[in-house]
């Protein structure tokens, strides 16, 4: 029979194992290395932002796509919203903690990179430009 503090030392190793395992892709993360912002006011899904996923997002989370990859669709601001199945793809009001945005930059875990840098469609990054005009939709409150 195992110890009561035999069981503790391997669950509470798990358990950080787990975090750290969790916790790491953040680490990686300095949004200090994001392009800043547009300061284009304004911004909208509709005018700025839906011609960008269009244009680079489509292929894997679009429309035609009949399984969506992580089940996120960014072919209409409702669906932005919703997320998938990793949860909410953007934090309203703040760019800088959206998992788009992340992901988009390329940081944190290369498996999440968006586009991914070898892709069938052979889609490129995000331009800073671009990535500027996100940030600001989203800092703009997504609308």
């Amino acid at each position: 029979m195992l110890s009561k503090s035999l069981i503790c030392s391997v669950v509470g190793g798990c358990v950080l194992v787990a975090v750290c395992a969790f916790t790491g892709d953040k680490d990686n993360v300095d949004p200090k290395l994001f392009p800043p912002p547009s300061t284009k006011q304004g911004v909208t899904y509709a005018a700025d932002i839906q011609p960008i996923f269009a244009k680079s997002c489509y292929p894997c989370h679009g429309p035609k796509t009949q399984k969506p990859k992580g089940k996120l669709r960014l072919d209409s601001l409702d669906a932005v919203l919703k997320g998938g199945e990793d949860g909410p793809a953007i934090v309203k009001g703040d760019s800088a903690k959206s998992t788009l945005v992340i992901q988009v930059c390329h940081q944190g875990d290369p498996d999440d990179y968006m586009p991914p840098p070898e892709n069938k469609a052979n889609i490129g990054p995000l331009t800073k430009e671009q990535i500027g005009l996100v940030r600001a939709w989203i800092d703009q409150g997504a609308k």
